[in-house]
């Protein structure tokens, strides 16, 4: 996907293009320092991409680069994320290569660029029923970590850890842990 993305963007003869995987996304943008990064929220490091940076809940990209996000209405968590590190634009995954240029050049403009069609999407990340230490534990437990092993690193007893994860099991409508795991991270919450 990223190399015809980057063949569809490159068309375009105001664009300067350049692509990265996802392990190298970070040191290329510190490098070229891009108006703006385009980050495709089903990537399996867009996670890493879009946290880490800045203590104060940013990107870890320079505060000039400007983040528009390739999204899936279907996955409200990853919406919210990505809102959270402050990403200007949000442009549906299935929607027009035309969409696409047209929200990159809002975006580098600083204006916010959101598809309709992913309004449902917000909708349903505003109302994401877990706590923040709800979803570190569920996170853990997707992780393969036992209750001790959760217990130990998020420094908490046994029994507390076990009552996150069923308060956070009841809270997603699951019938188990394994349940809520699954619902969870089909919503990209976790």
């Amino acid at each position: 996907m990223r190399s015809a993305l980057s063949a569809l963007l490159r068309s375009e003869e105001s664009f300067d293009v350049f692509d990265s995987g996802w392990r190298t996304a970070r040191r290329s943008a510190e490098s070229l320092r891009p108006d703006v990064c385009v980050v495709d929220l089903d990537c399996p490091g867009a996670a890493g991409i879009l946290e880490g940076g800045q203590e104060d809940g940013g990107t870890a990209f320079d505060a000039r680069t400007r983040l528009l996000v390739l999204a899936s209405a279907a996955r409200p968590g990853a919406l919210r994320k990505a809102f959270e590190a402050r990403a200007l634009g949000f442009v549906d995954k299935n929607g027009s290569p035309r969409r696409l240029v047209r929200a990159i050049r809002a975006v580098a403009r600083g204006e916010r660029f959101v598809d309709e069609s992913l309004a449902f999407g917000f909708l349903e990340a505003s109302r994401m029923p877990l706590t923040a230490r709800e979803l570190s534990v569920l996170a853990r437990a997707a992780e393969g970590d036992t209750i001790a092993e959760i217990a130990r690193g998020l420094h908490l007893s046994n029994g507390t850890v076990r009552n996150y994860m069923a308060s956070a099991t009841r809270k997603v409508g699951a019938r188990n842990r394994i349940d809520a795991i699954r619902i969870s991270q089909g919503a990209g919450w976790v």
